[in-house]
């Protein structure tokens, strides 16, 4: 895989985008620990716009963002690639009710959120629906590959922002991937121009069809990681 370019927004994005932390900044209910917009823009929108360094994000039709929070990376990755239809996937309600209504008020009309769990998602029409999957701040290499494995097509790949690169992290899924059909393929180094300092993007591609034992039973995942 060979890096694409660094995403730019112009000015109708960016003002899309401030729509959403302005709203973020005034928002009673939990839905993120970074609201204040100066800070939030790096933290936020900053760090997911290097999601688009992976070309086959840059090429998606279908993404479904999983554990979305408070909308990132996914809102973000929607206004950056118009003509892809981006899921937001969130199982907490009063999250999902934050996304859709910045959805609403930034005009952001390729996002789609969804209220479940991946697993829920995953046994039903989100099966092998997704070119990419991003999950931002979720869990464990391993646990993001496994509920990302049956979502994604053949050949799709997730796109995982993590921190600081972790040996045994990274041994775990090496030793889970044929189990889940999830191959590890590169590591980017973007905290130079991430919300932090030590980001990394793992690409992990789907291989062969998906396993028949997944998705397991909601929570197994985080639970019990395979590897």
């Amino acid at each position: 895989m060979t890096p694409g370019r660094k995403a730019d927004l112009d000015p109708q994005s960016r003002a899309a985008l401030q729509k959403v932390l302005d709203l973020l900044a005034i928002e009673r209910a939990s839905v993120s620990s970074v609201t204040a917009p100066n800070q939030a823009w790096k933290v936020h929108v900053t760090d997911s716009l290097t999601g688009l360094e992976v070309p086959e994000l840059q090429e998606a039709v279908q993404v479904a963002d999983i554990g979305s929070g408070a909308g990132f990376p996914g809102l973000v990755l929607a206004i950056s690639l118009p003509e892809a239809k981006v899921e937001l996937v969130e199982s907490i309600g009063r999250k999902c009710a934050f996304i859709e209504r910045a959805a609403a008020e930034a005009g952001i009309a390729n996002a789609h959120v969804i209220n479940a769990r991946s697993e829920d998602l995953a046994k039903g029409p989100g099966r092998e629906t997704y070119d990419v999957v991003t999950a931002r701040a979720v869990g464990r290499l391993s646990t993001l590959a496994e509920l990302a494995s049956p979502l994604l097509k053949e050949n799709g790949v997730l796109v995982a922002w993590k921190g600081k690169r972790d040996k045994d992290e990274e041994s775990q899924l090496a030793r889970a991937a044929d189990e889940l059909a999830m191959r590890p393929e590169a590591i980017l180094n973007v905290g130079d121009r991430a919300g932090s300092q030590h980001r990394h993007l793992h690409v992990i591609r789907k291989q062969g069809s998906t396993p028949e034992n997944l998705p397991r039973k909601a929570g197994m995942a985080k639970k019990r990681p395979k590897g």
